[in-house]
């Protein structure tokens, strides 16, 4: 019986029991009820993940992963009925999982986050959602497929000011928008960038798994270099700053406006390093007309670039300026929105809320595994908007400006570009859309 019946009335079944909400089995996966707890694997416990693991402490947590032995030894003592993995990928065959949460550095997003997906399991996974174009392409795909929860891990997505300023955008409050600028102070002091590879190596410590922290990387010899958090910069292991503030600045922006479609995507810099992310960066991403929304570029700059004069004075260091052809909108990271310039807009009154405010970018994915409600940054748009922020780093490695298609997945106007699209992988972790 419970076979023919669809999620939604299964979910609408438990609903009507009242406070006996109860659990069935859909598809080889569990459907819960609000009152019930899910059984969460976690990979990676240390930095990022102590944090996301705090978030979800409430439910279940059955599972802990990570390859530095002293944080899995940590997290363990807090959670001692978890099992104990240094491999995802062991994690994810033997346990009893309902959902995982994954804050990896970035090459591993994919590899786990497939994994997972291809098992049914809910799925929250750090920001950049993947390391590469194609692997974000392939996720979406995936999810979609499975049905599964999603969240992406941009944390203020749904921050008042953000919510506010969507709505901003979307009631027309200064006019067509045409240009979007958006700028961060990162790497700077945060983590080295445009250095290449130490040579050499050195001992490996003796609570890190190096070859598992590796993973998909091609091998090489342990540096502290690396590990930890300063993998950020390096191209074999993250997305330097694009990857990782653009995730965060430029969200209201694709989400307000819409920028979707086929993109030109333009990016200056130092001369590229093979080994790591530029100390600068300056990448336009150009979007068409769509509907009644006119054409937009928006300006990103990272690191030492600084906008030029006339944005400069109204952006907010990590935040955005939007400008329209009836005024201005800036916000810092955190902040709220100003319409600009301020006499213009006095005695402006801003459109009703339309947006639901979030009860909380980990309670919202928690409560959406259990009950199939609403997240704000499923794969369905995390994905896509991952796959056109990568397009900067593209373009910028390619050295020429490119032209991506997103129905194709490809750079129609320079072939040698699409090599820059994804990447190879150490035996093991590979990713593909049948099962690994």
């Amino acid at each position: 019986m419970a076979s023919s019946l669809s999620r939604r009335l299964l979910l609408r079944a438990a609903a009507s029991a009242g406070p006996a909400l109860f659990t069935l089995s859909l598809g080889g996966r569990r459907v819960l009820g609000a009152n019930d707890r899910l059984d969460i694997g976690i990979i990676g416990v240390g930095g990022r993940g102590g944090a996301n693991l705090d978030a979800v402490a409430g439910e279940n947590i059955v599972a802990l992963c990570d390859v530095d032995e002293q944080r899995l030894t940590a997290a363990g003592g807090r959670f001692p009925a978890a099992e104990r993995f240094a491999d995802y990928r062991a994690m994810l065959a033997e346990a009893k999982l309902d959902a995982v949460v994954i804050s990896t550095p970035d090459h591993h997003h994919a590899p786990a986050t497939v994994r997972a997906l291809q098992r049914g399991l809910h799925v929250y996974c750090e920001k950049p959602l993947t390391h590469t174009v194609a692997e974000a392409r392939l996720v979406a795909k995936i999810a979609a497929q499975k049905g599964v929860a999603t969240q992406m891990g941009t944390q203020n997505h749904e921050h008042p000011g953000y919510l506010r300023l969507v709505e901003l955008l979307r009631a027309g409050a200064i006019g067509q928008v045409s240009d979007v600028h958006v700028i961060t102070d990162r790497p700077g002091t945060w983590w080295p960038q445009g250095i290449e590879a130490p040579q050499g190596g050195q001992p490996v410590p003796s609570d890190l798994n190096w070859d598992l922290w590796l993973g998909p990387a091609a091998n090489r010899a342990y540096d502290p270099a690396y590990v930890p958090f300063k993998w950020r910069g390096w191209w074999d292991f993250g997305c330097g700053a694009v990857g990782d503030m653009a995730i965060h600045l430029a969200d209201p922006a694709f989400w307000g406006l819409n920028l979707a479609g086929p993109v030109r995507v333009s990016s200056q810099g130092p001369a590229p390093n093979p080994d790591s992310a530029p100390t600068w960066m300056q990448t336009t991403y150009e979007f068409a007309a769509r509907g009644k929304r006119g054409p937009v570029k928006l300006h990103w700059y990272e690191g030492e670039t600084k906008a030029p004069v006339g944005v400069a004075a109204d952006l907010p260091m990590n935040g955005s300026l939007f400008v329209g052809t009836q005024g201005r909108i800036a916000i810092a990271h955190d902040g709220l929105p100003r319409l600009l310039p301020e006499e213009q807009f006095k005695d402006f009154v801003p459109p009703p809320p339309s947006l639901l405010e979030s009860p909380g970018h980990h309670r919202q994915w928690i409560e959406a595994c259990k009950t199939g409600s609403r997240t704000g940054s499923p794969f369905s748009y995390a994905a896509p908007f991952t796959e056109t922020v990568l397009l900067g780093s593209v373009a910028y490695r390619a050295g020429v400006p490119i032209e991506y298609d997103p129905a194709t997945g490809l750079v129609t106007n320079d072939q040698a570009a699409n090599g820059w699209l994804s990447k190879e992988y150490r035996k093991g972790f590979e990713v593909s859309e049948s099962p690994v």
